[in-house]
């Protein structure tokens, strides 16, 4: 195994031939043709830590008490009812499609009638659960260092993202994010959502109005993509040329209904891995000086 990380057992391959000749000419093309494109909520955030369930931007401000009861019960209602047609590995993603627009939609709605103060966010974040997968400051940190781009395409709180990653210690000016961004009045009081709402299946060239960004970064040929749905994997549709792609999945909820649809789509599939042990393995080869 060119990787000894992919022998963990938290690991599924389909093509493990397939992977390693990908990995191999990635590291030819080494840190100069490399860019990272990954997921938020789940993906670079944990899932669970000592059997409970970690919280999404979202779940952050749905827990805080910068919004009300009522709202929150709301909130919890809309989860029910939207999150099991998200996860169902019967549905098609034409299907799920409507029901996440609505979803998000909705939620938004309830959240622009609290009047949220943009400057309780940090705090809100700090009393929060949020938590970043093991191994993240070895992630954020060399990718700074190697100059290697990395693009945060979530379809979650953007301001509640860059305010986890900044509390880290790890937001680095290699870093983008393109994220439902909160719109705040001159007072500081939220209006509403800024641009195109993202959604988890959503995510590809379509919401992304900043296309410059890609073309600036056009040599870097070579992509790892990481992800925690089957909404994730059009994350790259932006990139003008992909020579190689490595597309990493973690599996988190409903392994046994969604593993053959997981090793169908993603090159590497980790179930139930909390760490980015695997990530930070093949980066760390790539980027090995040849």
């Amino acid at each position: 195994m060119l990787l000894p990380v992919l022998s963990k057992d938290t690991v599924r391959m389909k093509d493990p031939e397939g992977v390693q000749e990908k990995i191999r000419l990635m590291h030819k093309g080494g840190q100069q043709k490399l860019q990272v494109i990954s997921d938020f909520d789940m993906t670079l955030s944990r899932f669970s830590f000592n059997g409970e369930r970690c919280p999404t931007c979202y779940n952050i401000i749905d827990n805080s008490n910068i919004i009300s009861d009522e709202c929150r019960k709301k909130l919890k209602g809309l989860f029910n009812t939207y999150y099991p047609h998200e996860m169902d590995p019967k549905k098609s993603v034409e299907e799920k499609y409507p029901l996440m627009v609505e979803w998000w939609s909705r939620a938004h709605d309830l959240l622009y009638e609290q009047r949220i103060q943009k400057d309780r966010l940090a705090q809100v974040v700090k009393e929060s659960n949020a938590m970043l997968r093991n191994g993240y400051d070895l992630f954020f940190n060399s990718l700074y260092q190697s100059e290697i781009p990395l693009f945060i395409f979530s379809a979650g709180i953007g301001d509640v993202l860059e305010e986890i990653i900044r509390q880290k210690g790890v937001f680095h000016p290699n870093t983008k994010v393109v994220s439902n961004y909160m719109d705040f009045d001159d007072n500081g009081i939220m209006k509403g959502f800024k641009g195109e709402l993202i959604h988890t299946y959503n995510k590809n060239s379509s919401v992304l109005t900043d296309t410059e960004y890609f073309k600036e970064i056009g040599h870097r040929t070579n992509i790892v993509l990481l992800g925690d749905t089957l909404g994730d994997l059009t994350m790259a549709d932006g990139v003008t040329t992909v020579e190689n792609i490595i597309k990493i999945g973690f599996l988190n909820d409903k392994v046994d209904e969604l593993t053959e649809q997981f090793l169908q789509s993603y090159d590497i599939v980790l179930v139930r891995d909390e760490t980015l042990d695997v990530v930070n393995g093949l980066l760390q080869y790539v980027t090995a000086k040849n």
